[in-house]
């Protein structure tokens, strides 16, 4: 039996190939990198407003969700998956961009409010509090008023960079959180993190 009761990871973010590079679709980027590792090929659900991919981690089956709601209505699609499959929200992942977190950081938590982030405030306004979060942190543009532009935008080839290793090592640590527990997948994962902040869970 795995020791981490995950059965859902959703990548939140926006549909279309004119918001596939932007800094706001970073949760999809997880999730297509994870879906790449271990082969998994993600189909349309109309259903359900969200593209579907099946995969196995340390022999543990999980589904991934990528919305086409659109990020800002991202629990309506999270909603439909997990009624339909028996899923609570304890047994759900979701990834996304971390306005909050320095580019190059990446924090594994369990619970919390919304931060700012739209798509989370959906996911917890249809789901509850109580689901993982893996933050993918872009950074902020200083600016509050600019923050819509900064997040559909590309990020400099840099900080791509730095939010895609991320990703991978994001990616890397899964199977650690399935077989481990959480505990040691924070430990290994935010090790990783550019930055020389605490490996801290906030």
């Amino acid at each position: 039996m795995a020791a981490f009761p995950l059965r859902l990871v959703v990548g939140l973010g926006n549909p279309g190939p004119e918001h596939a590079l932007t800094r706001h679709n970073a949760g999809f980027w997880f999730v297509d990198a994870l879906a790449r590792a271990h082969e998994g090929r993600f189909r349309e659900h109309r259903k359900h407003q969200a593209e579907l991919a099946r995969i196995q981690i340390s022999r543990h089956e999980i589904l991934l969700v990528k919305p086409l709601t659109y990020v800002n209505r991202s629990g309506l699609a999270i909603r439909s998956v997990t009624d339909y499959l028996r899923i609570t929200t304890g047994e759900m992942l979701v990834a996304y961009d971390e306005l909050d977190l320095p580019v190059g950081t990446v924090r594994l938590k369990r619970g919390g409010g919304a931060g700012g982030h739209n798509g989370v405030k959906d996911t917890i306004a249809h789901m509850g509090e109580d689901f993982w979060r893996l933050r993918l942190g872009i950074g902020h543009p200083g600016n509050k008023e600019e923050v819509i532009d900064y997040v559909l935008r590309r990020a400099p080839a840099d900080e791509e960079s730095a939010i895609l290793d991320c990703v991978a090592a994001a990616v890397e640590i899964m199977p650690v959180l399935i077989s481990a527990g959480a505990e040691k997948a924070m430990n290994k994962l935010h090790g990783k993190k550019v930055d020389d902040e605490s490996a801290t869970t906030d």
